[in-house]
């Protein structure tokens, strides 16, 4: 069902992985989508173009969302480009592994920047874009609730303050009709974390389905979101982690 038609979507970190999924998902329900990329310039023209392939939309714009004029002027684009916004996707992020005893100042403060201060700028910039009916999506890990291994307690915090950011958006976005929810994912088959890679069997072992998820299943979700059906849902954190228990 094309239920996104006319709607203008900005996805970050969208060139590959989950984002990439995302991105097309929501061009396959009928939005128009721009996408941002940090580096990888020819992924992000492929993504543009199984976009374009569905008949909608897409530009892709280079930003780094350590810098939050990057940040700000990716919106300014997208909302030039698509001729408005109605969903802001909150998807970039970086996972840098260590021991608290262990973890630098600047390990901490990259993904500080880019997992909790990128998306509150993001969505600060699309505010005053977003009408009634607009959608605030963050995606963020279900290792904000079950620590999935001690190197990464400092990057699943990260994730966790987006719990907060997403229930005290919604209180202020709810009297002008906007919603916004998260999305926790478990292990996903990406290129960052594979579903043969070296610890894929132990993590395949945390979950009662024992598979990893594909990006498409946590873009199934995202559409869901920014769907007519999901309008009375706000403040919302949804895990698609395959039932992961630890």
């Amino acid at each position: 069902m094309k239920d996104l038609i006319g709607k203008r979507a900005l996805v970050t970190g969208g060139s590959r992985g989950i984002g990439a999924a995302i991105a097309v998902g929501l061009a396959d329900k009928g939005a128009d989508v721009a996408i941002t990329y940090a580096g990888s310039a020819d992924r992000a023209a492929e993504v543009v173009k199984a976009i374009e392939a569905k008949g909608r939309k897409a530009v892709a714009i280079q930003a780094d969302n350590a810098d939050p004029a990057a940040i700000k002027r990716s919106v300014t684009v997208a909302v030039g480009t698509l001729g408005g916004l109605d969903i802001l996707v909150n998807n970039a992020a970086v996972a840098l592994y260590n021991l608290i005893a262990d973890i630098s100042v600047d390990e901490i403060d990259t993904m500080l920047q880019v997992n909790v201060r990128a998306p509150i700028l993001a969505a600060q910039s699309a505010i005053p874009h977003l009408q009634a009916g607009g959608r605030v999506i963050t995606i963020g890990s279900a290792g904000a609730d079950r620590i999935g291994g001690e190197p990464g307690s400092v990057y699943y915090m990260t994730k966790s303050a987006l719990q907060s950011f997403t229930r005290g958006l919604a209180r202020e976005l709810g009297p002008r009709d906007v919603t916004v929810n998260l999305i926790q994912p478990g292990s996903t088959n990406t290129e960052s974390n594979p579903a043969n890679g070296e610890f894929a069997d132990w993590q395949r072992s945390l979950t009662p389905l024992g598979r990893f998820g594909e990006p498409e299943d946590v873009a199934a979700a995202v559409a869901f979101f920014a769907s007519p059906a999901a309008k009375h849902i706000t403040g919302a954190i949804l895990n698609v982690d395959g039932g992961q228990v630890t």
